[in-house]
């Protein structure tokens, strides 16, 4: 059953408040429209396309990327909270997956979390030392992975140990236990 169109938009705001980086595709199914009726609500309403409010969000929540420079970091980082979280938004694209079955290469993945924990430190220098990684279904092309950070501890030798869970939608698709050499040992932190 259809809602009507106030409504729905008023429930479509609210939709993308709780969730910014909702595509159009999954608005259209949860409220059993077309893609085009999402666009013109949107449009109608003046709320802006996926990537400008991921963008949008980013400029927000960002401290300044210590450890790699911008280029560096794989896929569009739209948290950070240095030595705290951090979150990415990578979309697989063709170039990403082997030709054959459109399946992301495992070290695309990885590169995603691995730049993740490094961008999460607080300092000038931080290298990855040790990382254990559990792929958990595949990924292909035209899917979003949103990759999750979080510091679990500050040791006294300077490493930290970072916590990476990859999603595509509400499903884990990647698990990484990482360890990071950072090159400041203060205990501040």
């Amino acid at each position: 059953m259809r809602v009507p169109k106030k409504e729905r938009q008023s429930e479509l705001q609210h939709t993308i408040e709780q969730n910014p980086f909702i595509t159009d595709e999954a608005l259209a199914t949860h409220f059993n429209v077309s893609i085009q009726t999402i666009r013109l609500d949107r449009m109608e309403m003046k709320i802006p396309e996926l990537r400008e409010r991921i963008k949008h969000v980013a400029t927000e929540r960002l401290d300044d990327v210590r450890t790699l420079t911008e280029n560096e970091v794989i896929g569009d980082m739209i948290d950070l909270k240095l030595d705290t979280s951090a979150i990415s938004i990578l979309e697989i694209l063709p170039e990403h997956a082997f030709s054959r079955n459109a399946i992301a290469r495992g070290h695309i993945l990885f590169a995603q979390a691995n730049s993740l924990a490094i961008a999460l430190i607080d300092d000038e220098l931080a290298l990855t030392t040790k990382a254990n990684v559990q792929f958990t279904r595949s990924v292909h092309v035209g899917e979003r992975v949103v990759a999750k950070a979080f510091v679990s501890s500050h040791r006294q030798d300077g490493r930290s140990d970072i916590n990476v869970e990859s999603f595509v939608g509400d499903e884990c698709v990647f698990i990484g236990e990482f360890t990071v050499y950072r090159s400041s040992k203060e205990e501040s932190r």
